[in-house]
């Protein structure tokens, strides 16, 4: 059972693995992992960024994966700038950005998406709430799949020191977003995901500024026929430092994201779906191009 101040993790297995498959199977399963940017959206964060970049590199030299790791710098007024320098300025595989977009939790990550060289980005939080470990499961995820998505909240996950307004909330959205979309996934808001280059290609153009893209980019995978997976992962509750998310000015934000991608489902006629290498689509019925010719003259 989860709470919002409780933890649990048990060992993971392939009955932990909730998959989801749409419209189409990878042709070719991999038999490397894929080579992973791990874009790092930062605000205000000396504090906690070292920290939480050692880990990722750490993690991802002992499972011996082929990495970049791109910190994307949103306005910071502190030292966080001097300090993903100095990290740089030892280890050519960080990198630091200052965005090349206006302020905006979205717009930073956006900025990110433009930079990664690798097969695949995950976007990982600043505050050292996601655990570097979970990155190497994503990858083994992403050999078969086009997204690794991590929820806090099914059998084999840990979840420390969760807020209890913030759970609650967490709980009611998620529940909301998951009938809605009926995808099986319990943790849409969590910023915490990975995907494949042609994901972030796929679900273009993104249309969030704030924290609302962390709903964005997996509802458009989803519904734009994408395969994705969904593992436990763990999550703790930054130790220092603020929380950048206002509750009190993200809640017209995700659900105008939320509904602009149901209409897209439910009215777009496939459109965006993307389409496997060898599958071509239907041509449109016979009072569908009469009505089509009857547009063009």
């Amino acid at each position: 059972m989860f709470g919002y101040g409780g933890s649990r993790r048990t060992a993971a297995s392939s009955s932990a693995v909730i998959r989801r498959l749409r419209h189409y199977d990878r042709s070719v399963v991999d038999e490397r992992p894929p080579t992973l940017s791990v874009v790092i959206p930062a605000h205000n964060e000396a504090g906690t960024i070292s920290p939480t970049v050692g880990g990722i590199v750490d993690a991802l030299d002992r499972a011996g994966i082929e990495y970049e790791v791109i910190v994307v710098d949103n306005a910071s007024t502190d030292a966080t700038a001097s300090v993903v320098e100095a990290i740089a300025a030892e280890d050519t595989r960080v990198r630091y950005h200052l965005s090349h977009n206006p302020p905006g939790f979205g717009l930073t990550v956006r900025a990110g998406l433009d930079l990664f060289e690798n097969d695949a980005v995950a976007i990982v939080m600043a505050d050292g709430s996601d655990d570097p470990d979970d990155l190497v499961r994503y990858c083994e995820v992403l050999r078969d799949h086009d997204c690794a998505f991590g929820s806090r909240f099914i059998r084999g996950a840990s979840v420390h020191d969760y807020p209890r307004f913030k759970f609650i909330l967490n709980r009611i959205v998620n529940w909301g977003i998951r009938l809605l979309f009926r995808s099986g996934y319990n943790d849409t808001t969590n910023a915490f995901k990975a995907y494949r280059r042609e994901v972030i290609e796929t679900v273009q153009p993104l249309l969030s500024n704030h924290f609302n893209l962390t709903v964005e980019i997996p509802l458009k995978a989803i519904v734009r026929g994408h395969s994705y997976a969904v593992v436990p992962i763990s999550w703790r509750n930054r130790l220092s430092g603020e929380s950048k998310l206002a509750l009190n000015e993200m809640g017209s934000r995700y659900a105008f994201i939320v509904l602009y991608v149901l209409l897209e489902r439910h009215l777009s006629r496939g459109d965006y779906v993307r389409l496997a290498p060898t599958e071509v689509r239907p041509r449109p019925s016979g009072s569908t191009r009469r009505f089509a010719r009857r547009r063009s003259t």
